[in-house]
């Protein structure tokens, strides 16, 4: 089988988790102590890896202390977390520019921790995007210093369950702005705007160059029902699963639904390889 990079992987602290959204990561899950052991334990998460034939993974963690319970010291727990294996691990932290004194500065010193990505959540962290253009000009500099360093975002689009969560803001047409602003940052917009708001992922992503997205949290069985032409765009599409998020049971059974598909054999390399690798050389 083909090495895979899955890059939307939730290796989160569990500690700092609002019991409400920790309960709806349980629910329902049969493996859940394996949740706990690779959050705690790199290492049989690496193997975890190697079992599903995934070469490198993204792990996706966010600044939302009101919604989520993560503070910004979720950038130092994930830096050292994936410090165990660089060359596998890719590290995703976040800054929330209300919430440090010079969000410049802080996109510089986590750059400096070996953050390969930054993750915007505007559902959890209760910003709009583009709002640095009305409203937060300080997130300017959040885009400004990762376009300088040349770490890619990701952007969370589409709706969230998790209590508390503001869906208003996750709009994919609010990153237009930003790809529009920032012509070298890379952006990549997360879950294709799934349930709602397909169309205007897929459009985003054939308009702007620098704009890519991510099929993590789309049941692969529904994923050319939302995206029936998405090998217009089979350059710029990252495969990712969302594991262990609420929805998705388990990564093998993804992949198998997704090499099921009728696409090309060349577009399944693009977007479960190619795609990612060119995106993080390493």
């Amino acid at each position: 089988m083909q090495p895979i990079i899955d890059i939307h992987i939730h290796i989160q602290p569990l500690h700092m988790f609002k019991p409400r959204a920790l309960e709806l990561i349980k629910r329902g899950r049969k493996d859940y102590a394996d949740v706990e052991r690779y959050g705690s334990d790199s290492t049989a998460f690496l193997k975890f890896l190697d079992s599903l034939h995934v070469e490198r993974a993204g792990l996706i963690n966010y600044v939302s202390p009101d919604i989520m319970g993560f503070t910004p010291e979720v950038n130092e727990w994930i830096a050292k977390y994936c410090s165990a294996a660089p060359d596998r691990l890719l590290a995703f932290g976040s800054v929330d520019p209300r919430l440090v004194p010079d969000a410049a500065a802080e996109v510089d010193r986590i750059a400096k921790l070996g953050i390969r990505g930054l993750k915007l959540h505007p559902s959890h962290q209760e910003i709009t995007p583009n709002s640095y253009r009305n409203g937060t000009p300080t997130l300017a500099h959040v885009y400004e210093r990762a376009q300088f360093h040349r770490i890619p975002i990701m952007i969370h689009t589409g709706t969230s369950i998790f209590p508390g969560a503001r869906n208003a803001h996750a709009q994919p047409m609010l990153c237009d702005d930003i790809c529009i602003d920032y012509p070298d940052l890379t952006v990549i917009l997360a879950h294709g705007g799934r349930p709602l708001w397909m169309e205007e992922a897929f459009f985003l992503v054939r308009r702007h160059k620098n704009m890519h997205m991510d099929i993590s949290g789309i049941p692969p069985q529904k994923l050319l029902e939302y995206f029936p032409r998405i090998e217009d765009i089979a350059d710029k599409v990252l495969w990712g699963t969302d594991w262990p998020g609420p929805g998705v049971p388990e990564i093998k059974g993804n992949q198998e639904k997704f090499l099921a598909l009728p696409l090309r054999e060349e577009t399944k390399r693009k977007i479960l390889y190619e795609n990612a690798a060119r995106m993080f050389p390493r």
